[in-house]
């Protein structure tokens, strides 16, 4: 079995996560892409490999059993252990106008497909992951979540959150709330897990609007990724340090 520190993005062929597996690339780790479409997942791996990362695609729906499930046989087979897993994969759902979503006319399948993805799938993608996270030596968890899903900012009406986002903002506090309880049955052992924002960043997701770039934004999923034993598990990242719950 592979002697490499393995890591695997959630949703790395574009945006945020190709940054992110591209700079933990750059500090020597092995990354699995994950990611659902096959020519984007293929043409992320190829321009990484180009980059001198050493990178391998991985297969992955985040909202379908069997394809998370193939996708842990894969890293099974390839490396045999794994040493980071970056729930980076989110969806936003979809938008009414003013790019926001108003809880008093929304469509509720729009919730749910919003929770499968950023929420559901985060944990089913961890939990089929846990038996070989346990068997390295540092093993961390980072989700990538959202400073909108702070519920002290929120409600402060003298802080600018953005838009009503009644899907997406939730489904990222609901996150928040469960980065929290692995982090409580995990304490004993050696896996830190802890919730990552990237800011406001230009890609595809926000329609290229917002002052950072992917690599600012990946800066904080990276560090959290590569923490010291010892370090924060239950915690809540930016780039400023933590945020309020």
């Amino acid at each position: 079995m592979s002697t490499a520190k393995i890591a695997l993005v959630t949703g790395a062929n574009k945006g945020i996560g190709y940054e992110i597996a591209t700079g933990l690339g750059a500090l020597g780790y092995r990354v699995g892409v994950g990611a659902r479409d096959k020519d984007r997942r293929e043409s992320a791996v190829e321009k990484l490999r180009a980059a001198g990362v050493d990178a391998f695609e991985v297969p992955l729906d985040v909202t379908g059993d069997q394809s998370v499930i193939a996708a842990a046989e894969l890293i099974e087979r390839q490396a045999g252990h794994l040493d980071v897993l970056v729930n980076n994969a989110g969806i936003s759902g979809e938008m009414g106008p003013g790019w926001m979503q108003d809880p008093t006319a929304l469509d509720l399948d729009v919730v749910r497909t919003v929770v499968e993805t950023n929420v559901i799938g985060v944990i089913r993608v961890t939990n089929a992951m846990l038996p070989l996270l346990r068997r390295a030596t540092s093993p961390r968890i980072v989700n990538v979540s959202s400073a909108v899903g702070s519920l002290t900012r929120q409600a402060d009406p003298g802080i600018d959150i953005g838009p009503v986002m009644a899907a997406y903002s939730p489904s990222k506090t609901f996150l928040n709330a469960v980065t929290v309880q692995y982090a409580r049955q995990l304490a004993d052992t050696n896996i830190l897990i802890n919730a990552a924002c990237p800011g406001l960043v230009a890609t595809d997701f926000t329609g290229f609007h917002g002052p950072r770039t992917p690599e600012q934004g990946a800066a904080t999923a990276i560090r959290l990724a590569t923490l010291p034993d010892g370090g924060p598990t239950g915690s809540f990242f930016e780039d400023d340090g933590v945020i309020p719950w």
